[in-house]
């Protein structure tokens, strides 16, 4: 846990909470911070707000609600009452320490302070910088919704809020980070989600100790599930509002951090990472067509390259009907050398892709396919059975809905290509079992990384493999351990 701080209490003069503004906050010094004095019964009060973060319009607003105090009240015994009752705004609350009204103040709301009292109002005004919903890039469907998560939490969680209008829904806000003071809202559904797991999550946020969270929800991450070296990801990561409503919904708990437009999704599955919003935007035949495509497409990324550079080391192994697998000449550089240099040349290219400027990103495309491709097969550092089947890899990670899974594949693909190389057919037989047993033993948040796999669950392996209609979706998936296991209550649904 972070160190404690001295719960100083608020000051009865105004003139000794400015002064700690100004030698611990920086008052006078920072540019953004500042304070607005004035007197309503001939009591000083001050105002204290930090620019950028508050909507200027409000201030004023609340600013000249009080002054009229003057002109329109009698009673100056009161003044404490008359003043909260005239702060015209949604959200005020009352804090007795100077620490509380510094961390509010830096977190975009105004503090303010009357002359011989010793608590602050709060009242939040916040208005932070940022855009406005839009389709993630990486989860875009061809029908649906096209609102997606911002860097806005409190954008975000009404984005949820919006899809599931449920009384027991529950935002739980916490700050994490000593200097930070990052805001985080666990979301959960009070009946349906498991308070073993709402407590563990809760537990490992509050354990955080940490200066800050400048990788916002990457590094909340790293925290509750310590994933160490494994590069297979151990939750999953959604900027879609509806994706996000739909787990709530089957029990999960979902960790919105601000700054970041995405959320956390706990506790996940392999699974999890190879479904994507489309498959429920289309039929259920269509839809399951899809996802068989993106197992395709998943399985071809992680095991095509090294199951041909294995045929071309012991080309004994193909049947004769498919015997022209392989190079059909001899070149200077080893095949595994090549197929190594294909797989980082196309990894070259996808983060030059990320770093270029969308007007030259087109160019940079046709100068690696048409010169750098075509120029190194001529000249004899590739042979084009190299490029097909890397290029046959990287199209399959592509296909898979998580990017963080598709790097995880890459990099097993590289190992298995390593084994294949040095061990030739046992390589690739114990690198395959290697690495599945390696997935069976990874746990997330105490979650079998391989379920419905492995430990096996027929009826829901089934809606994994298979994408079933809503109609008949009604029982929630075990393995959140749901307090409520049906998604239909009775007598309300078919």
């Amino acid at each position: 846990m972070s160190k404690e701080k001295s719960k100083t209490p608020i000051f009865s003069k105004v003139t000794e909470n400015e002064k700690f503004f100004k030698q611990n906050v920086g008052l006078g010094t920072s540019f953004d911070l500042g304070v607005r004095k004035f007197h309503v019964f001939g009591k000083e009060i001050h105002l204290y707000f930090v620019n950028g973060l508050c909507d200027t319009q409000y201030v004023i607003h609340v600013l000249k609600q009080l002054i009229t105090i003057n002109d329109n009240e009698k009673d100056e015994t009161k003044i404490k009452q008359i003043v909260e009752n005239r702060i015209v705004n949604q959200q005020v609350e009352k804090v007795s320490t100077i620490d509380e009204a510094v961390d509010q103040v830096l977190s975009g709301l105004i503090a303010i302070i009357i002359d011989g009292c010793d608590f602050a109002f709060i009242v939040d005004v916040r208005s932070y910088p940022g855009r406005s919903p839009e389709e993630p890039d990486t989860e875009k469907v061809v029908r649906g919704a096209r609102d997606g998560f911002v860097e806005n939490i409190i954008v975000n969680t009404a984005l949820i809020r919006r899809r599931i209008r449920d009384e027991r829904l529950r935002y739980k806000m916490m700050k994490v980070g000593e200097r930070s003071k990052t805001d985080i809202c666990i979301a959960y559904i009070e009946d349906v989600a498991d308070p073993d797991l709402i407590d563990v999550v809760k537990k490992e946020l509050k354990s955080i100790d940490i200066d800050g969270l400048t990788m916002s929800d990457k590094s909340v991450e790293e925290f509750l599930v310590k994933q160490g070296i494994n590069p297979y990801p151990l939750v999953r990561y959604t900027e879609r509002a509806d994706v996000a409503a739909n787990h709530l919904l089957e029990g999960h708990v979902i960790i919105i951090v601000d700054t970041s437009p995405s959320v956390i999704i706990t506790p996940t599955t392999l699974f999890h990472h190879v479904q994507h919003a489309e498959e429920y935007r289309q039929a259920p035949a269509v839809g399951t067509f899809l996802r068989w495509v993106r197992f395709l497409g998943i399985l071809s990324s992680t095991f095509i390259a090294p199951l041909w550079l294995l045929f071309v080391l012991e080309p004994s192994l193909l049947p004769k009907q498919i015997a022209f697998i392989g190079p059909n000449e001899q070149t200077n550089i080893p095949i595994a050398v090549q197929i190594y240099l294909a797989d980082f040349g196309v990894e070259f290219l996808r983060m030059a892709a990320i770093h270029t400027p969308t007007a030259l990103s087109t160019a940079m495309g046709l100068i690696a396919a048409v010169l750098i491709g075509q120029i190194a097969i001529d000249v004899g550092l590739f042979v084009p059975e190299v490029i097909l089947y890397v290029s046959l890899a990287a199209i399959g990670g592509y296909t898979t809905p998580s990017y963080e899974l598709s790097l995880a594949n890459k990099i097993m693909r590289l190992l298995l290509m390593v084994a294949v190389t040095i061990f030739k057919a046992e390589g690739f037989v114990i690198g395959i079992t290697l690495y599945l047993l390696f997935l069976a033993s990874i746990r997330s948040l105490n979650t079998p990384y391989l379920w419905p796999f492995l430990p096996f669950n027929a009826k829901a392996f089934w809606h994994v493999l298979i994408r079933t209609s809503v109609p008949g979706a009604n029982v929630r998936p075990s393995i959140v351990h749901p307090q409520n296991i049906r998604r239909q209550p009775k007598g309300t649904g078919s």
